[in-house]
C-alpha cells in the first residue's frame, strides 16, 4: 500500500449498490443515495464485532453524533467489508441506531477507494484499511487514512481527529468509559455520580464485554468499577468523587 496514491481527496465517491436489509428484505441503496446532496461523514474498518472497531471506534462517533450533527453533517456512515445481516446485529450491539451501518459484503466500495487489502493471514480474506472521510455531494472533501505498517493501527480515522478537522472550535463530551460488574453497587455509584455531573459513558459489563484478567493487565487489579476518562484511568467510584470535585 502507498498512502499518497490512494488519498482520494477531491474525487468522487465510488459508484456502488449497496444491498443492505431492511424490515426483513434486501434493498438496495445506490452511491448517489447515500452521498448526493448531503455532507456524510464515513469511517471504515476490518470488521464487525473486532475489538477496536467494538470497543473505540464506533461508540466515539455513536458518542458524537449530536456534536456533528449540530455542525453541518448530515448523516454518519459505518462501512464494513461484512453481509447485511452482520452490520444490523452489530448495529443492535452497540445502540448505535443514529449511525448507517452499509455492508460492503463484495468489497467493491472498499477496492474503487483503493483501500481492499488482504488480511487472509489472520483468517478475514479481503477487508477494508482502517480509514474516515468528509464526504460532500459526493465529493471526498478529507480522506484520514490509517498508517501502512503491521496491525491495526487507528490513531487518525477516530471521531476526535474527525471533529478537530470539522470544526476546531467545537466542545465535544469527554470520553468516558465505565468497566462494571453486575450488582455491583459503587459501579451504581459510579454511574449516578456521572449522569448527575451530565456525563454520559460507555459502560463495559465483566464477563460480557471484558475478563477479569483482561481488567488486571489494564490497572494491576479486578476491583470494579474502574473508570476512563478521554484516555486516562481515574479509578474506581472514590477516585471519581475526587475527579469530580475537581
Amino acid at each position: 500500500m502507498s498512502q499518497e496514491l490512494l488519498n482520494k481527496e477531491g474525487q468522487a465517491v465510488p459508484q456502488v449498490t449497496f444491498h443492505t436489509r431492511q424490515d426483513n428484505e434486501f434493498v438496495d441503496v445506490t452511491t448517489d443515495e447515500l452521498f448526493k446532496g448531503k455532507t456524510v461523514i464515513v469511517f471504515a474498518l476490518p470488521g464487525a464485532f473486532t475489538p477496536t472497531c467494538s470497543s473505540a471506534h464506533v461508540p466515539r462517533y455513536n458518542q458524537l453524533i449530536p456534536t456533528f450533527k449540530a455542525n453541518g453533517v448530515d448523516e454518519v456512515v459505518c462501512i464494513s467489508v461484512n453481509d447485511a445481516f452482520v452490520m444490523n446485529e452489530w448495529q443492535e450491539d452497540q445502540h448505535a441506531h443514529d449511525i448507517t451501518f452499509i455492508p460492503d459484503g463484495n468489497g467493491d466500495f472498499s477496492e474503487g477507494m483503493g483501500m481492499l487489502v488482504d488480511k487472509s493471514a489472520i483468517g478475514f480474506g479481503k477487508r477494508s484499511w482502517r480509514y474516515s472521510m468528509l464526504v460532500k455531494d459526493g465529493i471526498i472533501e478529507k480522506h484520514f487514512i490509517e498508517a501502512d505498517v503491521e496491525g491495526d493501527p487507528f490513531d487518525v480515522s477516530d471521531a476526535d481527529t474527525m471533529l478537530e478537522y470539522l470544526t476546531p472550535s467545537a466542545d465535544a463530551p469527554a470520553s468516558v468509559t465505565v468497566m462494571s460488574r453486575k450488582g455491583c453497587p459503587y459501579c451504581a455509584k459510579a454511574k449516578k455520580m456521572l449522569t448527575d455531573a451530565g456525563y454520559d459513558y460507555e459502560e463495559l459489563v465483566m464477563g460480557t464485554d471484558y475478563t477479569d484478567r483482561s481488567l488486571r493487565a489494564m490497572v494491576g487489579s479486578t476491583m470494579v468499577p474502574q473508570i476512563f476518562i478521554n484516555g486516562d484511568h481515574i479509578g474506581g467510584s472514590t477516585h471519581l468523587e475526587q475527579w469530580l470535585e475537581k
